[in-house]
């Protein structure tokens, strides 16, 4: 699996795409052309690429989280092996943002606000989502951004832990999803929205 996200107005055409999660200080870069490879010092394990002047590469990007098409991922394939770097990208998975289905809510032990989440999303799937809106609740029909989505501001998000409380994704506010915030908290879906869609904003 991997990320990969665009930025032409902040970073001047420049393609990110990220692997996992790895420390600043754990990091080794590698540039050959437009393409810089950046690997964890400790392992030698490649966590990310940078790809400059991307448009010159690839078609039709806009600023934001990228699924890549199989053409683009064969260019790219094709760039890294020009350049003898030993990596592929392979299969980039469905979409990051998909409709779920709160089937339960209950108040994490030791916090007055977190709220821990059972939260369906598309296969039958359950996460654990822990949640902090003040309007979450079970039976809700809501907007979950798994673990490799990218946030419109650049945020990933990766597995994480609150109040020592493991969390496999976020459940979303429309501002969080760069959308005009018309009340408080996370964003409640129609009841007649799919489990498990793509949610496309």
């Amino acid at each position: 699996m991997f990320i990969s996200t665009y930025n032409n107005k902040g970073l001047n055409d420049v393609l990110m795409i990220m692997f996992k999660k790895a420390d600043s200080s754990d990091q080794l870069m590698e540039k050959k052309g437009d393409v810089t490879v950046i690997k964890e010092k400790s392992t030698g394990e490649v966590v990310g690429i940078n790809l400059f002047n991307a448009s010159t590469y690839l078609k039709e990007l806009t600023d934001g989280p990228q699924i890549l098409s199989e053409a683009d991922r064969g260019a790219l394939n094709q760039l890294l092996k020009e350049h003898q770097f030993d990596v592929e990208l392979k299969n980039q998975g469905g979409s990051k943002f998909v409709v779920g289905f709160v089937k339960s809510c209950e108040p994490v032990e030791g916090s007055d606000h977190l709220n821990l989440t059972q939260t369906e999303v598309e296969d039958g799937k359950t996460l654990q989502i822990v949640c902090g809106a003040g309007n979450i609740a079970e039976g809700q029909k809501v907007v979950v951004a798994k673990t490799g989505a990218v946030l419109p501001d650049g945020l990933v998000i990766w597995p994480g832990e609150l109040k020592g409380v493991k969390s496999e994704g976020m459940i979303c506010s429309a501002r969080e999803l760069g959308l005009p915030q018309e009340k408080a908290g996370i964003m409640v879906l129609s009841d007649e929205v799919e489990t498990g869609s793509a949610y496309k904003f």
